[in-house]
C-alpha cells in the first residue's frame, strides 16, 4: 500500500511549495516510487517540479468529448480516458507527475474530480508515496476527491483567515469521515509571528507542528520560474521544513 501525504489550506499559504517540497524531500530520501498528484486546477506543481506538462486531465476530457471519433471501436469511453490520462503521465528523475486541470464548465469539474478519485484509486499502488497537492479552500474535500490520507498537511500563512480556514477543513475531514491518519498544521511565511499564531492556534484548538520562515531565495526561485531543486540545502525554508518532518516521523524519515 502506498504512504498518502496530503497538503490543503487556504489560497496563497504555500501549499504547492511544501508539496513540491515534500516531492524533493522524499526524493533525496531514496525510500521509494512517489507520485506527485497536482489536484489544484491552478496548476502549478509540475513547473516547481521543473518537469514540462503537456496534458493533463481536464484537457483530456474536454479533447475527447469535443472528437468523440477518436475513441477506439470497442473500447468504452470511461477506458479511453484512463488510457490518456495514465500516458499524460509525466516520468521525471526519481518521481512522477499527474496534473488536475481545469476543464471547461461546472459539470466538466465534477467529472474530472470523479476521474481524478478514481486515477487516484487505480494508480496509487503502483507507487511507494503519494503526495497530493489539493485545492485551495475546502470545496474539494466535499467532493471527496481525497479519500484517505496517512498525513494531512494543513497549510496556513500567519493570518487569522488562514489559521481559521485550517480549523474548517480540520472539522470538515471529521464532518465527512474521511479517513485521515494523522493531522499536522504547518505556518508558512511567518515573518517572526510564530507565537501570536501559536496563540491564534491555541484558542481554536490547534496545535502548531511547525513554523516555516519566509526565505527570500525561496522567492527568488518563484520570480525566476525555477523548480525547487535549485533552491539549496541550508536555506532558512528547506531546513525548518525537514526539521518538521522528522517531527511529524513520516515513516521515520
Amino acid at each position: 500500500m502506498p504512504y498518502i501525504i496530503a497538503v490543503a489550506g487556504k489560497g496563497g499559504t504555500g501549499k504547492t511549495t511544501i508539496a513540491g517540497s515534500l516531492v524533493r524531500y522524499l526524493k533525496e530520501k531514496k525510500l521509494g516510487s512517489i507520485l506527485a498528484i497536482d489536484a489544484d486546477p491552478n496548476s502549478n506543481l509540475g513547473e516547481f517540479l521543473g518537469v514540462n506538462i503537456k496534458e493533463d486531465i481536464g484537457s483530456i476530457i474536454e479533447d475527447i468529448a469535443k472528437n468523440p471519433e477518436q475513441i477506439p471501436k470497442g473500447t468504452s469511453k470511461d477506458r479511453f480516458i484512463d488510457y490518456r490520462i495514465q500516458t499524460s503521465i509525466v516520468e521525471s528523475v526519481g518521481f512522477d507527475v499527474l496534473t488536475m486541470g481545469l476543464p471547461e464548465g461546472p459539470g466538466c469539474y465534477c467529472y474530472a474530480n470523479t476521474v481524478l478519485r478514481g486515477i487516484i484509486t487505480k494508480l496509487a499502488d503502483d507507487y511507494d508515496f503519494v503526495v497530493i497537492d489539493n485545492e485551495a479552500g475546502m470545496e474539494h474535500l466535499s467532493r471527496r476527491t481525497m479519500r484517505k490520507a496517512d498525513y494531512l498537511l494543513v497549510i496556513s500563512d500567519h493570518s487569522l483567515a488562514g489559521v481559521k480556514t485550517a480549523k474548517k477543513i480540520i472539522n470538515l475531514i471529521s464532518k465527512l469521515k474521511i479517513d485521515i491518519k494523522n493531522t499536522a498544521v504547518i505556518i508558512n511565511q511567518t515573518q517572526g509571528k510564530a507565537q501570536k499564531i501559536s496563540n491564534e492556534l491555541s484558542d481554536l484548538k490547534l496545535n502548531l507542528t511547525a513554523a516555516l520562515p519566509q526565505d527570500s531565495a525561496l522567492l527568488a526561485l518563484s520570480k525566476n520560474s525555477k523548480s525547487i531543486f535549485y533552491l539549496k540545502n541550508n536555506s532558512p525554508f528547506y531546513k525548518s521544513l525537514k526539521n518538521a518532518l522528522k517531527k511529524l516521523k513520516i515513516l521515520a524519515l
